[in-house]
């Protein structure tokens, strides 16, 4: 065992301070400055992945010594567990396990029966690498739904998306196994960058249309500070719709439910859907529901946040269930983020946090 994998002892530190609210009341939403209702929230539960891509890891940066967080800075499956709790209580209707790759903590299937107790949908986002083996035991746990991600159908290019010598085929294994079990329907994630994949777009869609999954481009978004984010690399999804409608023809449909972030798009012959999250060129701040749980308890209330709110300091020091509702409320009642509407050159360029360590 080396050192990173060593169980330390925990140091108590002294509790941070938050701007405390009143916790909603039963049945009445927690709202932000903005009038949004937090009702999503995504933990990550490693920082570790097997995949390096480009967009999210890139080698360069997350390379053979990068220092990835010891095993006793990450937060418990006991106080994932009991913050879910605390956000439930909130409000949140959805809880989605991210990374990092998910699937690479120990034990996985321990915190999904934990989560699976509460009244929520449980979902988790994974590169599917590993999920052909592991389908059957997340639903077992409790698992309602999975995302996957697979940015390219051909090996050289998904390699090149990637940067490992995972197949295509071993995605593929996984997204098939995962929908047998009833981890369905599926959605696959496809990040788009221009000039890179954006050939696999109509392989794509050939693919899974008529597969009952459903196929998800997303805008390359200057998510962190490793992946040498351009503007020019971007390819709206007004684009990416266009080639799809000129092959299949496609008729808008309404949102799921408020504060999807995914457009969506039928197949006008029935085959299924599509759907496009366009971060980039149509901001959809003004409806944002989410809020995310880094790997070692700080609460993000952006994807393309700066800093966190820690809430692992609270609990490791003996910060009862009322300071711990108290802090949330008082965190999302101070939420105003709008990033995507107010994007320049300059702030595309600010250190944010990385994508791995607090999940997409």
């Amino acid at each position: 065992m080396n050192a990173i994998e060593r169980i330390i002892p925990i140091t108590v530190a002294p509790a941070p301070t938050f701007l405390a609210a009143t916790p909603a009341a039963p049945g009445e939403a927690l709202r932000d400055t903005r009038g949004r209702a937090v009702r999503d929230l995504r933990i990550s539960i490693t920082d570790r992945c097997n995949f390096r891509c480009v967009y999210c890891m890139p080698k360069t940066v997350f390379g053979r010594d990068y220092p990835f967080l010891p095993r006793n800075e990450l937060l418990s499956f006991e106080e994932i567990e009991r913050i879910a709790r605390a956000f439930v209580a909130q409000g949140v209707e959805k809880i989605r396990l991210t990374g990092g790759e998910p699937l690479l903590r120990h034990d996985l299937e321990r915190l999904i029966e934990q989560l699976a107790k509460l009244p929520v949908e449980i979902t988790l986002t994974t590169n599917g690498s590993l999920l052909a083996k592991k389908a059957q035991t997340l639903k077992d746990a409790g698992l309602h739904r999975v995302t996957v991600s697979l940015d390219a159908l051909d090996d050289a290019i998904f390699k090149r998306m990637s940067d490992v010598e995972y197949a295509v085929s071993d995605v593929l294994a996984g997204i098939e196994a995962a929908a047998a079990v009833g981890l369905a329907p599926v959605k696959v994630n496809c990040v788009v960058k221009r000039g890179v994949n954006d050939n696999q777009i109509l392989p794509l869609a050939r693919h899974f249309r008529g597969s009952g999954q459903i196929l998800r481009f997303i805008e390359y978004m200057d998510v962190g500070s490793s992946n040498g984010w351009k503007m020019d690399e971007v390819l709206p999804s007004a684009e990416v719709v266009a080639r799809i409608d000129a092959e299949f023809p496609l008729a808008a449909i309404g949102a799921n439910y408020a504060g999807e972030v995914a457009e969506r798009w039928r197949y006008v012959d029935g085959s299924g859907e599509i759907g496009v999250i366009s971060s980039v060129t149509q901001a959809f701040c003004g409806s944002c529901t989410r809020i995310r749980l880094s790997t070692e308890g700080k609460l993000y209330t952006c994807l393309f946040a700066q800093s966190g709110h820690d809430l692992r300091a609270l609990l490791r020091s003996g910060g009862s269930d009322t300071e711990l509702t108290g802090a949330i409320a008082g965190i999302w009642r101070a939420r105003g983020d709008r990033y995507s509407e107010i994007r320049t050159a300059e702030t595309a360029g600010a250190k944010k946090i990385e994508m791995s360590y607090i999940g997409g």
